[in-house]
């Protein structure tokens, strides 16, 4: 029978197994089980129990050194009259203005900048999935001469920083491809991330190659087994790549602001570079008109995290453990 059609079996024997059946009438409640959900619920109660005053002084300590330095860049955005001293993180209400974001947003058009950097990084979180999940598969469960020199290779090019490459690239997308000024001459360049493909490999090897054979047997094609088999099993992986590569096209600046004069297609980060170098010195108010789009540009990544904190913190610790 094959793998893709197979009915699900049922056992007769699951009403027996299922907690519970066959005890006694008035039997007290059973312990719950190691490993379930009562008894890691337990666990974790305990666990709180046991946290003493100075942990949670601890812990609020980390929280506010790791929070302040984006309160303090929130509160100077709205300041009428910048203030960097410690005293400006407690600005008086009469202080409080949002003319900052108007006034950047007047300057390099905050919108274009967001959809520019988002056209950018979704790009490139789309080759790196679909190219990490292709090669990740392929050194993984398939065989084939050289895939041991192949994946030393790809270990060996996250040890060459970037910028030692940009100028090859710069002269191999803009002379030679005539890519200048285009979205693709942005994403080319970070299409394909070896971090990327090593989570996939080592997720992909954790899956019996037992079940890509049968697979096989039953006359499924390579990409046929990627798709319906592979893909469903390692989709934490996709999660993992996914917030991992979206800080890094987010945030970038050399690459961009070498390869775009255009202002129209500058990601956010650019476009801010390019005020504080050219505008900035004219506003009135550079210092929290800088801070504001400072705001804009990190509140989507700040927003994902938030979003993804619990598929982040689990697909680590699952990775960690998987080895």
């Amino acid at each position: 029978m094959s793998i893709f059609n197979k009915a699900p079996l049922r056992n007769d024997d699951d009403g027996a197994r299922r907690p519970g059946a066959g005890a006694p009438e008035g039997a007290g409640p059973e312990a719950p089980v190691p490993g379930s959900a009562a008894s890691r619920k337990g666990s974790s109660v305990s666990k709180r129990k046991n946290l003493g005053v100075g942990s949670f002084v601890l812990l609020a300590l980390g929280a506010f050194v790791f929070l302040f330095p984006f309160y303090y860049m929130f509160i100077g955005s709205l300041q009428t009259n910048p203030d960097t001293s410690v005293g400006g993180a407690f600005p008086s209400p009469a202080n409080i203005t949002g003319e900052n974001y108007s006034n950047i947003n007047n300057s390099i058009d905050l919108l274009k900048g967001l959809a520019n950097s988002g056209i950018f990084t979704g790009g490139v979180i789309f080759f790196t999935v679909v190219f990490g999940l292709l090669v990740g598969y392929a050194l993984a469960q398939m065989q084939f001469r050289g895939k041991g020199f192949v994946f030393g290779m790809m270990l060996l090019v996250q040890m060459i920083p970037f910028q030692l490459l940009l100028i090859p690239l710069y002269v191999m997308i803009v002379r030679d491809y005539g890519l200048a000024d285009t979205y693709l001459g942005m994403i080319l360049p970070f299409a394909i991330n070896s971090t990327a493909v090593f989570v996939f490999r080592q997720y992909f090897m954790q899956l019996p190659s037992t079940l890509f054979e049968a697979a096989r047997i039953d006359g499924a094609s390579e990409l046929r087994i990627l798709w319906q088999i592979a893909i469903p099993l390692v989709r934490p992986a996709i999660v993992t790549a996914v917030l991992l590569t979206f800080i890094g096209p987010w945030n970038e600046f050399l690459w961009p602001f070498l390869v775009t004069k255009d202002q129209a297609i500058q990601p956010l980060a650019v476009s801010l570079a390019n005020y504080i170098s050219n505008i900035a010195a004219t506003a009135s108010n550079p210092f929290g008109a800088i801070l504001a789009g400072a705001c804009v540009l990190a509140a989507p990544a700040v927003a994902l995290f938030i979003f993804f904190q619990r598929q982040f913190i689990s697909t680590n610790i699952g990775s960690s453990v998987k080895g």
